[in-house]
């Protein structure tokens, strides 16, 4: 069913913010037949939760991207290099907007340059956003027209920086040939999550028989993707020569769901006694986000395989093990 990592043996590979819910289950994919090197702050360790931080072929290197020196070092002998760093969840970028901005710009520009000097780079993923399509997303292709909030809003530094790093990536492409793209990830869920996800938090307090809080109504719309699919859309970005100069959304449309609906299938699925409470949101937020996925289908060959329900039941399990 996955075949991304079959095409990636005897490697360098380099996971910046590979610490994170995502770089650590690509870390699980690859780490037995490559040798992986993380760059990261630790200030979420899912890698040392999953006991990668101790694998013989696994090495972290503990800095941050905005230290252009240390970036410099640690891409220097990459084959791959995937640039997921970021200031991440939407309550720790509104308490640190001008941070979030300067990890995004300051450590894809290091990164970029750093791996400009790597003679044997095969190819670079910038991690961007599906936030750049702003608060209504219905069935969004690569190249339609991104939505970007106010100025002084910090709700929407992230996309801004994200789409920033788009730019610069393609533009290495195009004017020095690096063999970069870039992919623009949809809610992705699975087992493993950190931070401040809400199948994560949902999936917890369920677990708990805590009580679920939802923004407003709960009518907010997300298309969710599960974590094998989309770390087999970055390992299928790394080898397909037709990935070089594009950007690609990774979500898995058949999933899509209101918050509200999601809460109840948790609830459900975990067979919780959990109630549901609405809660006030004045802060922007994304109202309606489902991706269209048919560009990846066509130049990657990406296919999503696990669909909501199935994920959650598999999320709801390893939760169920580790609390």
């Amino acid at each position: 069913m996955f075949q991304g990592a079959k095409m990636i043996q005897g490697a360098k590979i380099v996971i910046t913010g590979g610490a994170g819910f995502i770089g650590t289950a690509l870390t699980q994919r690859l780490a037995d037949q490559n040798s992986v090197r993380i760059v990261d702050i630790l200030r979420r360790n899912a890698l040392a939760d999953a006991g990668l931080d101790q694998h013989a072929n696994v090495e972290v290197v503990q800095a941050d991207v905005r230290d252009a020196a240390a970036v410099e070092r640690a891409v220097a002998d990459a084959d791959y290099v995937v640039h997921m760093a970021s200031i991440a969840g939407v309550d720790t970028v509104l308490k640190n907007p001008v941070l979030t901005m300067e990890v995004s710009l300051e450590g894809t520009m290091n990164v970029l340059r750093a791996a400009q000097k790597c003679k044997k780079l095969k190819r670079v993923i910038d991690f961007s956003t599906s936030e750049v399509f702003g608060s209504y997303a219905f069935r969004v292709h690569e190249a339609d027209v991104t939505r970007l909030g106010a100025v002084g809003e910090a709700r929407w530094t992230y996309a801004v920086s994200k789409l920033a790093t788009e730019h610069l990536a393609h533009n290495y492409y195009k004017q020095f040939q690096l063999p970069a793209c870039s992919v623009r990830p949809f809610n992705i869920y699975g087992p493993g999550q950190v931070g401040e996800g809400a199948v994560h938090a949902f999936v917890v307090r369920a677990l708990k028989d805590e009580r679920i809080q939802i923004h407003n109504q709960g009518d907010q719309i997300r298309s969710w993707c599960f974590i094998d699919d989309i770390v087999e859309g970055i390992l299928l970005a790394l080898v397909r020569d037709q990935a070089l100069g594009e950007t690609f959304n990774i979500g898995n449309p058949r999933s899509t769901i209101t918050i509200y609906q999601l809460a109840r299938l948790i609830v459900r699925l975990a067979g919780s006694q959990s109630e549901i409470e609405f809660i006030d949101w004045d802060f922007p937020d994304v109202e309606l986000r489902i991706p269209d996925i048919r560009k990846a289908e066509q130049l990657l060959g990406f296919q999503p395989q696990v669909d909501l329900e199935d994920g959650i039941t598999r999320t709801l399990e390893w939760y169920r093990k580790k609390l």
